[in-house]
């Protein structure tokens, strides 16, 4: 949702006469300002499982039930909205093919390009693979999209390689570069932050739902005090559990120096204001550290995909970051010395990487480009139609 709503704010704001209409499951999407010409239909949300499957969020039906909900909302509001462009967001066919009838009604109507939009990473080769092909993706990517956008810079990583694809495939892929994340105007930090004017570490889990281990870990990290640290500010992240974030807000009581709050819908000004950051190292976490050129430490996740793994480890071995294995929590010392060094280490800007943060301009440049094909068509089929 939040990589999404970054791409439609960019479109909006280089396109003045342009409306982007998200379609999104998540739980919190209500939470978020949007501009102008973006607005969004919500979808019954549903929920990963640590063993990779997906259960319904909140209403009380089988998962089935659910997506055929989805799925239906899904195809009606593309077709009464009929796009120029659809966009899919990194599941080919959706959850359970729960998008696959849409695309093929758009793709016979013939007037809506067909876009899928790829992480810069998105799983160990095999195993995606195995999954696509469980799911019967490749048709789709064949014969219905017309264009896979890639949403990272060549050279760091390709997430088609190793899949096994046709050349027609890899032919539909480019890349944009990451999307580079702004201070918002007029945003600023609200929540009062015990520090006065001290520095501090932002610590962020993302959306939470798989972040107690790293959490933890840099909590026993402040409760051990046998070095000097910054202040931390944890963001637990909204789908966090609720007895994890009782038993983390508990914790921070009896430490002067952490400070934890549940969820912040503009995270954008704390991460401006922090002297570093500890993440995960999920997409958005990534491209808001390039992004605000923090020096960052990365505790990626490996279940139920590598995605974060594979790109925290890519982006150590470009000098961009620093990486502590989850494999070794939850030793106290190794995150402490970790902790105590990250305000010292160098800003990803350090590594002399180009071109990482011109996503947004190119898929504007790309959106222009089929919005300019599509008025020459029109022009042509009117001449055609005024000539007969």
């Amino acid at each position: 949702m939040r990589r999404c709503r970054t791409i439609a704010h960019s479109l909006v704001e280089r396109f003045p006469g342009m409306s982007v209409l998200i379609l999104s499951g998540s739980p919190i999407i209500g939470s978020f300002e949007f501009r102008s010409r973006v607005d969004f239909v919500r979808i019954p949300g549903v929920i990963k499982l640590r063993n990779g499957e997906y259960t319904p969020l909140s209403l009380s039906l089988n998962i089935d039930h659910t997506l055929a909900i989805r799925s239906s909302i899904i195809e009606h509001t593309a077709k009464v909205f009929d796009p120029d462009i659809f966009i899919v967001d990194k599941e080919p066919l959706g959850l359970r093919g729960e998008i696959l009838p849409t695309l093929e009604m758009l793709k016979a109507k013939g007037n809506t390009r067909l876009v899928l939009g790829l992480r810069d990473v998105m799983d160990d080769p095999a195993v995606l693979r195995e999954e696509w092909t469980r799911k019967n993706v490749d048709p789709a990517l064949k014969n219905l999209y017309d264009e896979l956008w890639i949403y990272g810079p060549p050279g760091l990583h390709n997430p088609l390689e190793g899949l096994g694809l046709p050349d027609e495939v890899h032919d539909k892929a480019s890349y944009t570069g990451y999307l580079r994340r702004e201070l918002p105007m007029g945003a600023k930090i609200t929540e009062p932050l015990p520090f006065d004017d001290e520095p501090y570490i932002l610590v962020t889990p993302g959306g939470g739902g798989d972040g107690v281990e790293l959490v933890d870990w840099v909590m026993r990290a402040y409760e051990s005090r046998s070095q000097p640290l910054f202040p931390a500010l944890i963001v637990l992240g909204p789908f966090m559990s609720a007895s994890a974030v009782e038993s983390f807000q508990a914790r921070a009581e009896h430490l002067r120096d952490v400070h934890v709050v549940r969820f912040i819908p503009t995270i954008e000004p704390y991460l401006d204001g922090a002297i570093a950051i500890v993440g995960m190292g999920g997409y958005n976490t990534f491209c808001e550290i390039l992004s605000f050129d923090k020096p960052t430490l990365l505790v990626p996740r490996v279940i139920p995909r590598r995605e974060q793994s594979i790109r925290a480890i890519r982006a150590e071995e470009t000098g961009l970051l620093k990486v502590l294995p989850i494999d070794h929590y939850p030793n106290v010392e190794l995150m402490l010395n970790a902790l105590v060094e990250l305000p010292r280490s160098a800003p990803p800007s350090d590594a002399g990487v180009e071109n990482l943060l011109g996503g947004l301009t190119d898929i504007g440049c790309k959106v222009e480009r089929i919005l300019g094909s599509r008025v020459e068509e029109t022009t042509r089929e009117r001449r055609l139609a005024a000539g007969s």
